[in-house]
Formats: structure tokens, sequence, C-alpha cells
């Protein structure tokens, strides 16, 4: 169990300080009340040096929502008032070491020396993480480019943003470390476009709109994200591209960069994506016997990362890259309307 300066009381106990990721490979998130000596620290500040690690990593433990204060999930930036109850289930080491190089394909849409984008299919982690420790993009990339072993946080070598394990599509990661700096300052200060595209339930009420819900963590079911008002503001913004057979081809523009915010903001209005495993809702289930089966064969969510639009992290230039839609939605989409997909290719 970690402590604030050598010690920290919880329900009167004392509690030593622990090295990082000891107490969740124990199973169980530490939790402690703050000292008052804590009244104005950062939490991501606070968090590293009460578990003596990177601030960087502390932060890291934040942004997967792995830490609470009193009953809500918080920010890296929060200012402590002392008193309150923190929990926390640092990642264990073996989730946080060295990535080792591994061999395997990489679609590249660019590269140059200070950044490569990629295509990222559907069914490969981005990085390891809990339970997965080889098999992803970060190994693959560091095969191919050993210079990122130098790049980045523990375990994300190169990496500077992410797509779900199941969502296709660009991804761009790169390669010196003050292109990570640069393009790490960018997604913060939401310079970075990205446009996604998804096949969903239903057809939205208005064509075009936007999507303003607050997400946090749902605090039943820690694997997944939801809609409270407690929750941190999200905002996706929706085009409906075409509608046949009661599903929809959505272009999506998230704003901000929550944990699962298209998935979540598209069941919140009630027309989650197909084929989505936490969110989407299986309505196939409730289709005629002869329109199920390109719904239930479908084993990831219709989600697409499209295009990336920044500026270079070192030229200034403005870049756009897109990823072209994967053949398991176009065909989604072909076997259950009859039609091609616009866009697609």
């Amino acid at each position: 169990m970690p402590a604030d300066d050598g010690a920290e009381s919880r329900a009167g106990t004392t509690i030593s300080v622990a090295s990082a990721g000891s107490a969740s490979s124990a199973g169980s998130p530490d939790r402690w009340k703050s000292s008052a000596t804590s009244a104005g620290q950062r939490l991501d500040v606070y968090l590293a040096k009460v578990y003596k690690t990177s601030r960087n990593q502390a932060a890291g433990w934040i942004h997967a929502g792995l830490v609470a204060v009193g009953d809500k999930f918080a920010k890296p930036g929060l200012k402590l008032q002392g008193g309150e109850w923190i929990s926390c289930e640092p990642l264990a080491p073996s989730q946080e070491g060295r990535v080792e190089p591994e061999p395997g394909s990489l679609v590249v849409l660019f590269e140059d020396q200070e950044i490569v984008v990629l295509d990222k299919p559907a069914a490969l982690a981005v990085h390891p993480g809990a339970g997965r420790t080889s098999g992803t993009l970060a190994n693959r990339l560091l095969a191919a480019y050993p210079e990122m072993a130098q790049v980045g946080g523990p375990g994300r070598p190169g990496i500077v943003h992410r797509l779900d394990l199941g969502t296709s599509g660009v991804l761009v990661a790169a390669r010196t470390r003050r292109a990570h700096q640069a393009l790490a300052e960018a997604f913060a200060q939401r310079a970075v476009k990205k446009t996604y595209l998804a096949i969903v339930f239903g057809a939205p009420a208005d064509a075009v709109g936007t999507m303003t819900a607050p997400i946090a963590r749902n605090p039943q079911r820690r694997k997944e994200m939801t809609v409270l008002l407690t929750g941190r503001p999200a905002e996706t913004g929706y085009r409906v591209l075409a509608t046949a057979a009661n599903i929809s081809f959505l272009e999506l523009t998230p704003v901000t960069g929550r944990t699962h915010q298209i998935r979540v903001h598209l069941k919140h209005i009630g027309h989650p994506i197909v084929g989505d495993p936490l969110y989407g809702e299986a309505r196939w289930r409730d289709l005629e016997k002869v329109r199920r089966k390109p719904f239930e064969e479908f084993d990831r969510p219709a989600l697409h990362a499209w295009r990336i639009e920044f500026r270079h992290p070192t030229t200034g230039r403005p870049c756009r890259f897109e990823a072209p839609i994967p053949d398991d939605i176009q065909n989604l989409w072909r076997q259950a309307t009859a039609q091609d997909l616009p866009l697609s290719g």
C-alpha cells in the first residue's frame, strides 16, 4: 500500500510506501486517505511521489481509469484539497515493462524520419496491457523501427494515441522524441482532427448533429464506460451518409478523446454500433431469420478510423491521411442492404 510523505492514515492504520504496481499484482486496488499536506498538489504529481514513479506513468494510470478520488474518476491535473479518499489500481510491472520487438506485417500509409502513419487492422491491440504482453502493434513497430524504443512512455514506444482493439484504421506514431512531444501536445490541445466511419442500428432523427453527453467509467462494470452527469465532458459530431434496411452509415468527428467515446455516445442516443460486444446490444436478434446472418457473423464493432489531419510535428505542414474502408465493413453493408457503401474503397 502506498503512502504520502512516508505514511498515510487509513481508518487509523499506518501504511508504508510500496513499489509501483505491487498492489495490482495482489488483485485489489490500494485505497487511502490523503494527508492535509497534499492540499494544492496535482493528482498526477501526488501519485508519482506516493508510488515513487514518473509523472507520465501516474498520468497513464489516471487516463486508463485506474484512479478515483472519492467516488469519481479524475483528471491528472485535479488539485487535491487534502483529506480525500483515493483509490488506485496501478498496472503490474509486467504490463509496463520493456516491449520486445516482434515480426509482423504493417500497412504503412506514410513514413519519414519523424513519424509513421499506419492502417491498423481490427483485432490488433495497439500496445501491451492487462493480460496482453506481446502480439501488439507496438511490438511490430519496434521490429520495423528500433529507434522507437527510446520514444514515449513505458510499454508504449512511439505511441501518441490509440484505437480500440476491434477498431480498424489510421494511426500515427512518432519515431523521435521531438515528434512524440509535439504530437502529444497537438492531441492534448485538440489540434488533431479525426474522422471515423461506422455502421449503426437505426437512423438518427437528424441527418447532422452533435452528441455532448459526459462520459465516465461504469461504476458496476469497470471494463465499460457510460454516460454520467459526473463524467468528463465529451463531444462527438456526426453526419448520416446513408440509411437502408434499418441501419445507417455515419461519419463521426470526435472533438474530445474519452475512452470508447463514439461507441458510448451512439448507444446513448439509441443507435449502437453493429457488432460492438460491449455497447452494440445485438439488435440483429430481433430481425427476421433470413436477415440475421451478416450481423451474426460480424465479430467486431463496425467502426473505422478513416481520416486523421494534423500539422507535421517538425515541418508544420498540414497532413491528411486516410485508411481505406476495410472489406468486412463494406461486405456487411452490401449483404445487409444489397447496396454499395458510399465512400467505398
